[in-house]
Order: structure tokens, then C-alpha cells, then sequence
């Protein structure tokens, strides 16, 4: 093997492929015409088949998302399941395909020389030599074969987990191959966009476009994440490895045809035509995604598996800190008694508030002489988590330090930090937010609420809408616009902190679907003296942007959210899996499959924003997708609760007894709605996401 696989980087790996490929393949216009078996040889000088000796999933992996670039069939990780299943004993320079039974078609092009046959359920591995292959001219270019099978040069017995494990790895590998290849034609498509002239504009300013774009690059981002979270937990032959895996292949197998086809959308008639690499990789994600179907899963579907194993997803690894953290605030959840006292947020359970404040976790993130311990991201995050997945009720006081705490650290006076940390601290601060109006709504830069001042005073006058529990609210965080003709228009904006007992307030309220008030609050020549002026006068936007960068603490919510409803769904189901989803491969199966599939996603979505550095970029635009498709699944899980259970899922909790997830299914799809349109919605997101990928105003 040569030395670059001696190196620790799957990024030098992958260079070196790209380079080997592009030399003895070509880009994917010529998966017509290059000689598959010669690259295969060159493949096999190079070592990328005894990548198993080394335990070197992840480079096979890597290569394999290479492969489908380039349109490329080379089946890599065939090859790895045969090296690991026989110890690599078997021929190095053979040219094996793994199929589940001698009848089957197989996509090497003509070039393969053995197939490994492995039994569905364990017992005979065999490797049988090809005596013909007749070419099946269809989708799959270079053509799918129906080989005769000879001699077998090698078997031996294999256990059902063997086979499981085989099979699992052979379909991920097709899945990374698939995945690379939409990925592929998705960037293509998004060069596009910024150069495509149409109607006199580029086609990437037209919001269809730009939601459209926005929208594969969450499935993408996600289905890689998950098909590396894969190679993790079977690495670590963690016990839920082999769930891991089939997670990340049944994810690809749905969004990878999709991305696919989008991307054509956008490129339109220029990627129709074999000049484009669009109708190659067309052609190689609908050929993989095809072959799957071949090798199905020993184990069953997700569903399947999560139903009758009565385990649950995967874990999400926080780090060392984290879980630590994490069994603490499970400790601490049990010795309050406070699972499931709080559905929803405007529930404030006393006990927990008092005993997390009295360990210091509101605020624990702050610097040590405001009282904090600099706390990571990744414990804040679990802290959230596990408060929003057991219902803790502590929904407010964690939004206070969230919004707030940060904010006044970096540009409170002190006066105003000795007097709100404390309050923060105690998770007594109970405030509500001034952000939205009936003209604007999540546009704060457009925002119309004036801040006249006079003297030692401010002077407000506006209408602010939407404001939870401003009906019970002490203070309120307002964003007002202090210099109308400043420009940019974020320019005048400053923000103020004060009681909602000032004389001038005027609150309507308003029950929202979900049950819980909001209100329009009025200000009529509200005056508020200049203390309480948080940060600069017209430095308002540092103030606003400050206090939303903490929602990526708290962007796991949704995750945790949708988590524990999955958790109360399959402890229902189990309670008498024929009535409520009848037998494996039935219709409400694939549906829970599916949303299982989903929501780990956006678990791997919300980790991956947390690990980044919080300077990163990246971190935000993990956080901006988590959130975008935590809210799509919020609104599925909720209509696909009354497709499994039928009406009784639509009824409240307390109307009768055993009802399923004890009436969170029915809060939980009114409270849906918040999740697509709070902070701003979807759409809107979508569209940021496109801005962030270089799309045109």
C-alpha cells in the first residue's frame, strides 16, 4: 500500500483519490466510455482494497462518496466486506461484487470477476468465480450484468450478526456513492444559480429557486453527518452501530433521488444533455439508490428494529463535559421528581428552577465573577436537552439566560449586571420579548417603535405583536428604533430593558393555537429612564444579533422535543404492535421509519453545530438548517401521530386515561406551527441559507 494511506487524513486520502480517478476515469461524462476494469487494477495498486486491514472504514467511505462524484460503479466497499469477512485471505487482485443470491443483477460493469453471495440470516459465505456476464443495457451506464456463477475459490460460515454487518456495510457504501453523486449535481446547481441569466435577473434571486437550493443543501448536510455518524458507531462497534448505519442509508435512499432531481430543476435544459455531468449522475444515484433493494437488511427495517429491540436512537455523544452533565441533570430530575411536569413553556415547575439555580447551571456558561464557571457550549446544550426531553418545566428561566445573559455581559453597565445577572441566576427573571410588529414581523431592521429622548428619558411610542406572556411578564427587552435616518436600517436600532409596570403599557392578549397567550402590547409616551439603555444608543443590532447567537444553545430543543414524542409513540406501539402498526413492511412502519430516520438527522444537524467553534461560520448555518428541519418534522410527527393511532392521538392530556404520549401528540402538532413560523419562518430561513451559499439577492 502505499504511503498516503499511511497518513492520518481522509483529506489527503480523498486528494489522492480524486487524482487517480480523474486520471483513469475521467469526470463523470465518461462513465460511457473509461475501462472500469482497469481502474479497478489501478485501484488494487494502489491499496483502497485493503483498506479493512487496517480497519479504515472511514477512508472506504470517503472514496466511495468520491466514486459517485465521478459517476464511477466501482463497488470499494464490496471488496472491504470480502477482505473483512475472510481476513483478507482471498486473492488481492480479484474483482469482487457482494450480491445476497446467485440470481442477482450486478452493477460492475461487466468487470467484476467474483461475487460474494451472503446469506440473509447467516450461515454460508461464498465466493464464487463469474464464468459469464450478459450486459443489461438500462438506467445503469456502464450497464448492470446478469452473471453465471462458477467455482467457489473460498467460503466459510458466518454468524446472523456477520451477515447483518456485511450487508449493512455493502448497502452503505452504495448509499455514500449515491450521496456523492446528488451532492455532485446539487453544487453544480448552485454555481449555476449565481451565473444563469433569466427574465434580465439571475435565476439564483427568484425565491423558488433559492427555497429549492436552500432546502437540498439541509438533506445533504444531513445525510452526510449521518453517514459519518455511522462510520463512528461502527467503528466503535457500538452496539447500535449496525442502526446507525441503516439510519444513514435509508436517509440517502430518500434524499438522494430528490436532491437529484432538484438540482435538474435548477439547471434546467443545460443539465439535460449528456454534454452536462447532470444525466450521468442521474443515472448513477437512481442505479444505486436501485441496488439497494437487492441487499435488504437482516434485520429489518427501522422500524422494525426500534419496535421490537425496545431500544431507541442512537446516542448523540456530547463529550467528556457534556455527559458528565448530562448525569448530573438526570440526578437531578429524579431526586425533584420533575419529569413531565411541564408540556408547555409558560409552565414554571419551582423545585427544579430552585435546584438548578442553587447549582449554578443559570448562567453556568458566564465568566467566573459574574458567578458562572465558563461552562462549554456542549453542557448548555445538554442542560436545554434534557430539560425540554423530560418536561421539566424550566422552559422560561433557560430562554432569560439565553436572550438575555449574554447580551448584558457584553454590553450591560455595571449597575445593570449587579441588578439582572442575579435575577438571571435565580431563574426568577421573568420577562417577554419586543421584537416583532404587525407591519414587520421578524424584519427587525424594519422595525417602526420609536425611542424619542428627553432629557435624562426616553420616550417610546409603537405596537410590538406576538408577545408571549406579556400578559404576566415583569420586564421587557425591547428593540426600538432610536434614529430614523440612519442607514443602513439596522443602523438606529437600540435596545432597552425595563419593568412592563411602566405607566403607558397597554397589553391585548390573543390565545394562540397552541393554547398559550400572546399579546400586542401598546407604548404610548412610555418613559424609561437613559439606564435602561442596554449598550450603545443606535448600537442596538450588536446588542439583538448578541442575544440570538445564544439560540444555538438552545437549538436542540426542537431535537429533544420531537425525541421524547418518538420515545411516547414507540412505548405506546409496543403496548400492541399489531393493532397499532400491523406486521413488518406495513404502511404506518415506514412511516415511523421514516420519522425516526428524521429526527436522528437533525439531532446530527444540532451536534454538528455545537462541536463548531462559535466563531465558525458553519456553526451558525448548522444551527439555522437544524432548526428549518426541526420545524418541518414537528408538523409531520404531529399529522403522522393520528395516521398510527387514528383519533384518539387528537385527544387533550386529562381527557381520559392511557391515551397515546398522555396528550402530547395533540399539544405537540398545535404546537407545531410555532416551529415553522417562530423567530421567523421556514421559508424566510430557507432563504437565508441560500444567501449563505452565495445565491444573489
Amino acid at each position: 500500500m502505499e504511503k498516503l494511506l499511511d497518513a492520518n487524513s481522509s483529506a489527503l486520502f480523498e486528494e489522492s483519490v480524486a487524482g487517480i480517478l480523474e486520471k483513469h476515469w475521467g469526470d463523470a461524462t465518461s462513465a460511457g466510455i473509461a475501462d472500469l476494469a482497469a481502474l479497478w487494477s489501478e485501484a488494487i495498486r494502489h491499496g483502497w482494497f485493503d483498506l479493512a486491514a487496517g480497519n479504515e472504514l472511514g477512508l472506504a467511505i470517503a472514496a466511495s462518496r468520491g466514486l459517485g462524484r465521478v459517476a464511477c460503479p466501482l463497488p470499494l466497499m464490496d471488496g472491504y466486506v470480502g477482505a473483512e469477512l475472510f481476513d483478507s485471505g482471498i486473492d488481492k487482485d480479484i474483482r469482487l461484487v457482494v450480491s445476497a443470491g446467485p440470481a442477482q443483477l450486478i452493477d460492475a460493469g461487466g468487470a467484476a470477476t467474483h461475487v460474494l453471495v451472503v446469506p440473509n440470516a447467516g450461515g454460508r459465505a461464498e465466493i464464487h468465480a463469474v464464468t459469464t456476464a450478459v450486459p443489461r443495457p438500462g438506467l445503469a451506464i456502464p450497464a448492470w450484468s446478469q452473471v453465471t456463477l462458477g467455482e467457489i475459490v473460498a467460503a466459510r460460515d458466518i454468524d446472523v450478526r456477520q451477515a447483518s454487518r456485511a450487508r449493512s456495510l455493502v448497502r452503505l457504501g452504495k448509499a455514500a456513492r449515491a450521496l456523492g453523486a446528488a451532492e455532485r449535481t446539487h453544487h453544480l446547481a448552485v454555481e449555476h444559480t449565481k451565473n444563469r441569466m433569466q427574465f434580465g435577473k439571475l435565476i439564483g434571486s427568484f425565491g423558488a429557486v433559492q427555497q429549492r437550493v436552500a432546502q437540498c443543501q439541509i438533506e445533504v448536510r444531513a445525510a452526510n453527518l449521518l453517514v459519518d455518524d455511522a462510520v463512528r458507531a461502527v467503528l466503535a462497534d457500538d452496539e447500535t452501530g449496525l442502526l446507525a448505519a441503516e439510519m444513514a442509508v435509508t436517509y440517502v435512499a430518500e434524499i438522494a433521488p430528490r436532491v437529484q432531481l432538484a438540482a435538474h430543476h435548477t439547471l434546467a435544459a443545460g443539465g439535460y444533455f449528456e454534454e452536462h455531468p447532470a444525466p450521468w449522475l442521474f443515472r448513477r444515484v437512481q442505479a444505486d439508490i436501485a441496488m439497494l433493494h437487492t441487499i435488504e437488511p437482516a434485520h429489518g427495517s427501522i422500524a422494525d428494529v426500534l419496535i421490537e429491540s425496545g431500544g431507541g436512537l442512537p446516542a448523540i455523544d456530547r463529550g467528556i463535559d457534556g455527559e458528565a452533565l448530562r448525569a448530573e441533570c438526570l440526578k437531578l430530575i429524579a431526586d425533584t421528581d420533575s419529569r413531565d411536569i411541564g408540556m408547555t413553556p409558560s409552565i414554571v415547575n419551582p423545585k427544579a428552577v430552585a435546584a438548578m439555580a442553587e447549582k449554578g447551571w443559570f448562567g453556568f456558561g458566564w465568566p467566573h465573577e459574574y458567578g458562572g464557571r465558563l461552562a462549554s457550549i456542549a453542557e448548555q446544550v445538554v442542560l436545554n436537552e434534557e430539560a425540554t426531553y423530560h418536561r421539566v418545566g424550566v422552559f422560561k428561566p433557560l430562554v432569560a439566560v439565553m436572550l438575555l445573559g449574554g447580551s448584558i455581559l457584553r454590553h450591560g453597565t455595571a449597575e445593570q449586571k449587579t441588578t439582572f445577572l442575579p435575577i438571571i441566576a435565580s431563574g426568577q427573571m421573568d420577562f417577554c420579548l419586543g421584537y416583532s410588529e404587525p407591519e414587520t414581523g421578524s424584519d427587525l431592521a424594519s422595525l417602526r417603535t420609536r425611542a424619542v429622548r428627553d432629557g435624562g428619558e426616553w420616550v417610546i411610542n409603537g405596537q410590538k405583536s406576538w408577545t408571549s406572556d406579556g400578559h404576566v411578564a415583569e420586564w421587557v427587552w425591547l428593540a426600538a428604533r432610536t434614529d430614523p435616518d440612519a442607514r443602513p436600517r439596522h443602523a438606529g436600532i437600540s435596545v432597552f430593558l425595563f419593568s412592563m409596570k411602566t405607566p403607558g403599557i397597554t397589553v391585548q392578549q390573543h390565545k394562540a393555537l397552541s393554547g398559550e397567550v400572546c399579546c400586542t402590547v401598546f407604548y404610548d409616551d412610555v418613559r424609561v429612564p437613559d439606564s435602561a439603555l442596554i449598550g450603545e444608543v443606535n448600537g442596538g443590532w450588536k446588542v439583538i444579533v448578541d442575544a440570538l447567537a445564544g439560540e444555538r444553545i438552545s437549538m436542540g430543543n426542537i431535537a429533544a422535543f420531537l425525541h421524547r414524542q418518538l420515545d411516547d409513540l414507540l412505548d405506546y406501539v409496543r403496548s400492541d404492535p399489531d393493532r397499532w402498526v400491523g406486521p413488518r413492511g406495513s404502511a404506518k412502519r415506514a412511516l415511523i421509519t421514516e420519522l425516526a430516520v428524521g429526527i436522528q438527522a437533525n439531532r446530527s444537524l444540532v451536534r454538528a453545530a455545537v462541536e463548531a467553534s462559535a466563531s465558525d461560520l458553519g456553526a451558525m448555518f448548522d444551527a439555522a438548517m437544524a432548526g428549518v428541519m426541526g420545524g418541518d418534522l414537528a408538523e409531520k410527527f404531529g399529522e403522522a401521530t393520528l395516521s398510527v393511532f387514528g383519533p384518539i392521538a387528537a385527544l387533550a392530556q386529562g381527557s381520559m386515561d392511557g391515551i397515546p404520549g398522555s396528550g402530547a401528540f395533540e399539544y405537540g402538532l398545535r404546537q407545531s406551527i410555532m416551529y415553522v413560523v417562530g423567530g421567523g419562518t421556514n421559508d424566510v430561513q430557507r432563504g437565508l441559507i441560500a444567501r449563505g451559499l452565495g445565491l444573489p439577492k
